[in-house]
């Protein structure tokens, strides 16, 4: 396999007219969402008509399609040798699980504490990884397909497991040794499998059956290089429309709040950074090669909002100030993370030179 760890910015592939103006068509996108949220207040409440429960159908749809083409293109037969490196795994697995809810823990504490129910929130989003849109910031960077489609399952099983456990530690125990009010979160086992089934199941069970399916009736050079070409760019129109749609959904308390989204802003963009960086880090230390360092990267710095969402509105309702902080939370993600695939490359041109 050649290494192209080294190729600077402008040979790393042809860009189509979308890919080139990323950036660009994703701030368009969350300016026509805040518009739309803010000069016609009705549409959040015809978007909210398409919900069942705690899971909104057109943002699911939305995610659902924007992971489907990049969990395509994963070879799911090298996964188990990506992922047979102890040391590279010990430090993810240390750093998103131990290290990631304790920061963004302090975070919410420090800048939050006079805001108890946006600091609750935050604690709750950063409780577990995200298995959702990191395999696109993943795909944008360039980085390791199968690490990463590896690393969200594994966590993907962990949050089923662990998620109420953490949310018991965080809100009940830990918040108390700081002097706050803890609080009581019961949330099932079923209810975090269903959220990780539809975000994360739906799209992984897709691709297995047409990358093995498709290859088996058309044979493997079809498939790479007629139906992945066909379908890739449903990642980034999926993904615009995504955008469109989260910011119209909150685009009235966008302009009529924004000091309350600047506070939670801050602490999540110190989170995303501080966790991007530290990993990227580490994992050049371990000897990561770049696709590697990218996928652990981005898997320890995003979060699980749609989880985050779900159990907010499912304890606290769906008008809370947890809510709110949970639905800000991607917003502010959204760009965060696009501004760290640009750092990104930034990093393999300064570090992973030959």
């Amino acid at each position: 396999m050649t290494n192209n760890n080294c190729a600077p910015a402008a040979n790393r592939k042809k860009l189509s007219f979308l890919d080139r103006f990323l950036t660009l068509w994703i701030f368009l996108a969350m300016i026509i969402g805040i518009c739309i949220g803010y000069f016609i207040p009705s549409s959040s409440n015809f978007i909210n008509n398409f919900s069942e429960g705690t899971t909104n159908l057109p943002l699911a749809i939305g995610l659902i399609l924007m992971m489907y083409p990049p969990l395509t293109k994963v070879n799911f037969a090298q996964i188990p040798q990506v992922l047979s490196k102890p040391k590279l795994l010990g430090f993810s697995f240390f750093i998103t699980w131990i290290i990631g809810p304790f920061l963004m823990f302090s975070l919410a504490v420090l800048f939050l504490k006079d805001y108890p129910d946006y600091m609750t929130g935050l604690i709750i989003m950063g409780l577990a990884p995200c298995i959702a849109m990191v395999i696109v910031w993943n795909e944008l960077a360039e980085g390791n397909r199968e690490m990463v489609a590896g690393l969200v399952g594994i966590n993907s099983l962990i949050q089923v497991l662990f998620f109420s456990l953490y949310s018991y530690f965080y809100l009940e125990i830990m918040l108390p040794l700081f002097g706050i009010k803890g609080l009581s979160v019961n949330i099932s086992i079923y209810e975090i499998a269903k959220t990780v089934f539809i975000y994360l199941g739906i799209p992984f069970i897709a691709a297995i059956i047409s990358r093995i399916g498709l290859i088996k009736i058309k044979g493997e050079e079809w498939f790479k290089t007629k139906f992945i070409p066909f379908i890739s760019p449903i990642t980034l129109i999926s993904l615009l429309f995504t955008i469109v749609l989260m910011f119209s959904l909150k685009g009235s308390m966008i302009v009529s709040i924004p000091m309350d989204v600047f506070r939670i802003a801050l602490p999540l963009v110190f989170f995303f950074a501080i966790m991007f960086v530290l990993m990227f880090f580490v994992g050049k230390y371990a000897g990561a090669n770049y696709e590697e360092n990218v996928a652990l990267s981005f898997t320890a710095s995003g979060n699980n909002f749609e989880l985050a969402i779900a159990v907010s509105i499912g304890v606290f309702g769906i008008n809370s100030g947890q809510a709110f902080a949970g639905v800000i939370g991607p917003l502010v993600e959204v760009p965060a993370l696009i501004a760290l695939v640009q750092l990104a490359f930034w990093f393999k041109n300064k570090y992973y030179k030959i």
